[in-house]
């Protein structure tokens, strides 16, 4: 037995919550940080993303998208998911974007000097 193998004996102990004098097991600071990320973590939800495919497209048609027109954009889908969508066209400000509702994504963009104003496979349109 040139290499014999040895195991930790140390037990595991549990960890122990600190409590306060009224016995909440959560102290005011963990809490708080605790309500932080819930809010961060909804709010992110709550944000459309862009497909690498949307902002190839976005970029090459010189389409951009101000703070407020973000804000409708994720409106309209958070109103298309409540209805049902799951894929669907919502025209905004001369510019038509193509959103995987349930993923909250951006699929494609497109502007009307596209050559091929045809789009397929929606199921929804939302106009704004």
């Amino acid at each position: 037995m040139a290499n014999p193998i040895f195991f930790n004996t140390q037990p595991l102990l549990p960890i122990q919550q600190q409590t306060t004098g009224t016995g909440r097991q959560a102290t005011q600071a963990s809490r708080t940080k605790s309500g932080d990320f819930d809010a961060l973590l909804t709010a992110a939800k709550e944000r459309v993303l862009f497909s690498a495919h949307a902002q190839a497209r976005m970029q090459e048609r010189g389409i951009e998208l101000s703070e407020e027109s973000l804000q409708k954009l994720d409106t309209a889908v958070s109103d298309l998911d409540r209805k049902g969508a799951r894929e669907s066209l919502v025209y905004m400000d001369g510019t038509a974007f193509v959103v995987s509702v349930p993923n909250r994504t951006v699929i494609t963009a497109m502007d009307g000097r596209n050559e091929e104003n045809i789009i397929t496979n929606i199921d929804s349109a939302a106009i704004l």
